[in-house]
């Protein structure tokens, strides 16, 4: 008989794949027999993420839905394309369970593995599920999500939905700050602000940022930066710190954000699920630009989480750069200046569970795994 087997698919975006290596970080600790495999999407963030675990991948072609009548066709072909890569690697029907994490490469192994006869289980982190997660949601044997208001989202499926949190990473339940200051040559009797447009980058919070650097530069005394541009836009920003007073670091992207937020005492980022669930795993005070661009608005929603919890405050990445500046300053400066307020907004990230997340999503997927 074989070993247990865990596949994860998606992809596309950090925040799909990063709560999925933390339930199989999980499963691992449990059951370190388990083989653990991953269907990504072809985009390099996958690769770049999943390279740095001690998991294997294999990446579809599958594209993303469209009903304009060439992308239709092509989704069709890729789709279908996918499903018997999925196929193929799978394999064996015993002991197997499939994971959909979200994005659209996550629909074509769910679908295959339902049509195996497989447990099909759905992590859904975002307030509002994507398209491809409500359709898996009609295929699921059960989905996880990190809050209450999704559950609504998935009624018509009538299958279980459990309240879980959002899985973040074993290292944040033990950072270690000392050895990411050392690297970053960060000084321990300056506080840090962090900038983050998640693993891609912001355009627009980074311009916001750099068009208010003489102001910051006057916290020069007490604050240090740390500013993840996004690999695209990395040479520009760290230009405009050429004149920067204030001590700093211009980083294209981290892979280590457990323990970087760990020394982290303010931070202006999105809000994406994984992003707020890390703030508040860390314990870190945010000021969220949620991207504008999503038809639902669902990182406003996860932000407003964070808000509701007294641990947030939303900045709006409005058009107008010169408007977004001036709203950001505006809360930025009065967080750099209260410490009190900057305090209370730490405590208050303990009122947003789901620590434990993780584990609990790999305990139940060992359970729903077929033996025979």
């Amino acid at each position: 008989m074989q070993g247990k087997s865990f596949f994860f698919a998606g992809g596309g975006t950090g925040g799909h794949i990063y709560p999925a290596v933390a339930v199989a970080e999980q499963i691992i600790k449990l059951e370190p027999e388990a083989r653990i495999h991953f269907f990504c999407s072809n985009r390099d963030i996958d690769a770049r993420i999943l390279s740095g675990t001690d998991f294997s991948y294999t990446a579809l072609p599958a594209q993303g839905f469209s009903i304009k009548p060439g992308k239709l066709i092509n989704f069709c072909t890729s789709f279908f394309a996918s499903c018997r890569i999925a196929n193929e690697v799978i394999g064996e029907t015993e002991n197997v369970i499939v994971t959909g994490i979200g994005g659209f490469v996550a629909a074509p192994a769910c679908y295959a593995a339902q049509k195996l006869k497989i447990p099909v289980a759905l992590l859904n982190v975002d307030i509002v599920p994507g398209r491809a997660n409500k359709v898996i949601g009609h295929w699921a044997d059960e989905i996880f999500v990190q809050f209450e208001d999704t559950a609504e989202y998935f009624a018509k499926s009538k299958v279980r939905v459990s309240v879980v949190g959002c899985p973040v990473r074993s290292g944040f339940s033990k950072p270690e700050p000392g050895e990411i200051r050392g690297k970053m040559g960060l000084d321990d009797t300056k506080k840090t602000l962090l900038i983050t447009g998640a693993s891609s980058g912001s355009e627009n919070i980074n311009e916001a940022v750099c068009s208010l650097l003489d102001k910051i530069d006057s916290f020069a005394g007490d604050w240090q930066i740390v500013h993840l541009t996004g690999i695209a836009n990395f040479e520009k920003v760290e230009g405009q710190y050429s004149k920067a007073k204030i001590r700093h670091n211009v980083l294209a992207y981290c892979d280590d954000m457990s323990n970087l937020l760990s020394i982290t005492d303010l931070v202006i980022g999105r809000s994406g699920a994984v992003s707020v669930a890390e703030y508040a795993a860390a314990g870190v005070p945010s000021i969220c630009m949620p991207y504008p661009y999503h038809k639902d608005r669902h990182q406003y929603l996860n932000a407003g989480k964070l808000v509701e919890a007294g641990a947030g405050i939303i900045v709006d990445d409005v058009p107008d750069a010169k408007d977004r500046a001036e709203w950001l300053w505006e809360e930025l400066e009065e967080l750099l200046k209260n410490d009190e307020k900057r305090r209370e907004m730490r405590e208050n990230c303990s009122k947003i569970g789901g620590k434990d997340a993780a584990l609990k999503i790999a305990e139940r997927l060992l359970e729903m795994v077929r033996s025979e």
